[in-house]
């Protein structure tokens, strides 16, 4: 999905800018070596979603004024929805933490923590140079890379939930990503049976998400069933389901990339893993050229979600920096 260069996001630039450039000069020299990076390095196309110590600042190791930059970076990027799942996310591994341990599940190898999710940024904020920043943790990967007042990616965009729904205890029925998976069952169970079986593609839901945390997505052409051969009434299900993914990241950022997609909707294909039932193991993928999102419900019981939004040719701003290369007398 190649950027329009044309188009700019003046408010949301100088946002992310602002709140950047605040948050690394208040730093230590120490905290600035964990926190800061050259746009380039490598370190910026590394991602992960599993619980795992990152490089990076944590927010345990933050204070008061830290934390509350940090968080404004994270918002300026956001919808309030996106936001709000982001935390809610950071605040879930509370949740996990309490289920594991009344299931009698040792947290040594590593504790569940809210404080454990870890800000990086890349390049200089405050200058007309690319610069990046991201935020990582368990179930929680948000990628930006921005060029003066144009964001030039937001992707690999990923949330995860575990438990997908909480099942007991005082938080029983909380759900953090209802809609991916209810809108995707409501499009399969739509399909008459011709196109369903167009769309499953395994009779079983793969172990995880097939990109995984590749730095480059890559895929087989576009599997299962064109929404060219849906009707009306699936075509507004895929929609919904595709704005589901895009509705998170701050609209006028997410806007254009939107009608990129829905421009090619004929061209995105709908593909299933498993069997067509809430309660067992499943996946899906919609693809269509450079446009990914993959979602996978395997683990714990199909009670545990991963879902990412991907673009092939550009996550990390891989197609636009190939184009400004000389930039950095590669060429």
């Amino acid at each position: 999905m190649a950027v329009n260069q044309d188009i700019t996001h003046v408010a949301a630039t100088a946002e992310m800018s602002d709140f950047a450039g605040r948050f690394v000069s208040s730093l230590t020299g120490d905290q600035r070596s964990k926190t800061c990076f050259q746009y380039m390095d490598g370190e910026r196309i590394f991602w992960y979603y599993p619980p795992l110590n990152r490089h990076g600042l944590a927010l345990r190791d933050m204070n008061d004024n830290q934390r509350d930059l940090a968080f404004g970076l994270l918002a300026a990027g956001l919808t309030d929805s996106g936001n709000a799942q982001a935390k809610a996310t950071m605040q879930h591994e509370i949740i996990l933490g309490e289920i594991e341990k009344n299931q009698g599940k040792s947290q040594s190898s590593f504790r569940r923590d809210p404080d454990l999710y870890y800000w990086r940024i890349f390049g200089d904020p405050t200058s007309d140079e690319p610069w990046g920043w991201s935020v990582e943790g368990h179930h929680v990967s948000i990628h930006y890379s921005i060029w003066k007042d144009k964001v030039i990616s937001i992707t690999p965009f990923f949330f995860g939930s575990n438990p997908a729904e909480v099942k007991e205890g005082p938080h029983k029925g909380l759900r953090l990503q209802p809609k991916v998976k209810d809108l995707a069952f409501d499009l399969i169970e739509d399909l008459d049976k011709g196109q369903q079986s167009s769309a499953i593609i395994f009779d079983e839901a793969p172990l995880d998400i097939l990109t995984f945390n590749a730095a480059r997505a890559s895929l087989p052409k576009e599997q299962g069933l064109a929404a060219s051969k849906m009707n009306s009434t699936q075509k507004e299900i895929l929609t919904a389901l595709i704005t589901e993914y895009t509705s998170k990241v701050r609209s006028e950022i997410a806007d254009s990339r939107l009608d990129t997609i829905l421009s090619n909707l004929d061209g995105i294909h709908f593909a299933w893993g498993g069997p067509v039932d809430k309660s067992q193991a499943h996946y899906y993928r919609l693809h269509g050229g450079d446009f990914v999102v993959e979602y996978d419900n395997r683990q714990n019981g199909a009670n545990h979600i991963h879902s990412v939004w991907r673009d092939v040719s550009n996550d990390f701003a891989g197609d636009v920096m190939r184009d400004h290369l000389y930039m950095y007398h590669v060429l």
